[in-house]
């Protein structure tokens, strides 16, 4: 079975990521994995035992399940953005090198800020969350589970670089592209969502 069939069925194991694929049809199958969520609420990224071998206390856990009441980009949950990256963070330590353990774990963990930033400001006056939420993710992060250093580091430095200070490991950079890869894709599969809708409606006379 190609990689892209897998894709479209949601299995998402190691082995379908072919070495022989060009980068711009890695770039292509990447996007269209993280745009669509089906994998996602189907659980499929328990069919990886290595992956549920990191993360499944964190799973488990009802503080990381109640992020699924906050929105995040487009209609995707915090929760499920955080399965995305962690799973995709991962997968690229696993093929070019970094502590996938690290990457897997944090990336659930790093936006655990436990809001919703869309009336974050309104309702409190904090109008920096791009900035703030890392370290409050980190907070709450270090209340409910054992982290590595490792892991706070990511944690804490996932928005490089807007905030100045880049993550200190290979699996920290990992998080970073993977979470700006995820929220891009989420956002753009909205739009497309939406542009859709239009087309969709009845005209006006």
């Amino acid at each position: 079975m190609g990689a892209g069939a897998a894709l479209r069925r949601g299995d998402i194991r190691l082995e379908h990521f072919k070495t022989d694929l060009t980068a711009g049809d890695r770039r292509s199958q990447a996007a269209q994995w993280a745009a669509d969520e089906t994998w996602v609420r189907c659980r499929k990224y328990e069919n990886d035992p290595e992956y549920m071998e990191c993360v499944k206390d964190i799973l488990a856990h009802p503080v990381f399940n109640s992020m699924d009441q906050y929105i995040q980009h487009g209609n995707t949950t915090c929760k499920t953005h955080c399965i995305q990256v962690s799973y995709l963070g991962y997968r690229i330590c696993r093929r070019y090198g970094g502590n996938w353990r690290s990457a897997a774990r944090a990336g659930l963990l790093h936006d655990l800020f436990l809001y919703d930033w869309h009336t974050h400001a309104r309702e409190t006056g904090e109008h920096f969350h791009g900035f703030t939420h890392p370290r409050r993710a980190l907070e709450n992060a270090c209340l409910h589970f054992q982290l590595t250093d490792e892991e706070q580091n990511i944690i804490l430095r996932h928005m490089w670089p807007l905030t100045p200070v880049p993550p200190s490991s290979a699996a920290g950079f990992a998080i970073v592209w993977a979470d700006k890869f995820c929220g891009g894709a989420e956002t753009l599969g909205r739009l497309r969502h939406l542009r859709l809708l239009r087309m969709l409606q009845p005209a006006r006379h």
